[in-house]
């Protein structure tokens, strides 16, 4: 696969870094979600999760393709994703419905439903689960 636009040169070293990352992010979010006393923070344990996916993706990317994206378009990030393995277009799907909700989780400017929070978290579970399974071949 010819290098992307907007990518870098990742490690194996990077892939277990941004694996690790997606994981502390990604028990945070569980965590915030369960919380019954922060029940009224959905957009919280969404954001978290957004972050999960990118770095679960960015594992994934750094071990399959010795690549990851870097720059604001998060989408091309997608494209990225989605030659990195043979399920690469259901991992990209998940990686999409969380790209969707970055801005309203992490600016804040519309409210996150409790079950958009529950749904982004099982998507950034997904990608966290993949770049583990990768990480351990």
């Amino acid at each position: 696969m010819p290098r992307a636009k907007r990518t870098r040169p990742a490690t194996a070293v990077d892939a277990r870094t941004r694996l690790e990352v997606a994981t502390a992010y990604l028990e945070v979010a569980e965590l915030v979600l369960a919380d019954e006393e922060r029940a009224g923070m959905p957009g919280v344990a969404a954001g978290l999760a957004v972050l999960a996916g990118i770095a679960g993706s960015d594992a994934i990317c750094a071990r399959r393709l010795g690549q990851i994206h870097r720059g604001d378009d998060h989408r091309a990030a997608a494209a990225l994703l989605e030659h990195a393995t043979p399920d690469g277009a259901r991992l990209s799907s998940a990686f999409l419905r969380l790209i969707d909700l970055k801005d309203a989780a992490h600016y804040g400017v519309v409210f996150v439903p409790p079950g958009k929070a529950k749904d982004a978290v099982k998507w950034a579970a997904q990608l966290v689960a993949r770049a583990t399974e990768e990480l351990q071949r």
